[in-house]
């Protein structure tokens, strides 16, 4: 958390439902998905903290047969929008744009080729997230990549 005497950005503060230990399925889309032909599901745990006196949060993911992966999320206090970079375990590190709205959190990239994007709703009591990715390699090709459940662990 960031020291008492900080001043905390509003968008950073929206950011606080997701601090603490998480459960993640994620199901994949046997249709579409590049992995087929391994398990349907992948259980693993997440958590999402602060870092940099409370500037950053940051999501880290692993185990379970997924890659490990790392989201650093931050704020621009000028344009209310928020960005994500990721990292993973294969190799992989991409952009993205975020946004936080009235309990629905989404994530996209548009980069040539292949476009991705996200959207979660968050339950009443934000113990529970229920999310898709979609994926598209041209204009308006969208399919479902995978889903996933993020439960809020006591």
């Amino acid at each position: 958390m960031p020291p008492p005497n900080a001043v905390r950005n509003a968008q950073l503060q929206a950011l606080d439902p997701f601090v603490g230990r998480w459960r993640q399925e994620i199901r994949w889309s046997q249709a579409t998905h590049r992995l087929v032909g391994g398990p349907p599901s992948v259980r693993m745990s997440v958590s999402f903290e602060w870092i940099e006196d409370g500037d950053f949060l940051i999501h880290r993911a692993g185990g379970g047969g997924g890659p490990s992966a790392r989201w650093i999320i931050g704020p621009d206090d000028t344009t209310g929008e928020y960005g994500a970079l990721y990292a993973d375990d294969r190799g992989v590190s991409r952009v993205y744009g975020m946004s936080l709205e009235r309990g629905v959190w989404r994530l996209w990239r548009d980069a040539p080729g292949f476009r991705q994007r996200f959207a979660g709703t968050f339950n009443a009591a934000q113990t529970l997230i229920e999310a898709t990715w979609e994926k598209a390699a041209g204009d308006d090709d969208w399919a479902l990549d995978f889903e996933i459940t993020y439960e809020k662990a006591a």
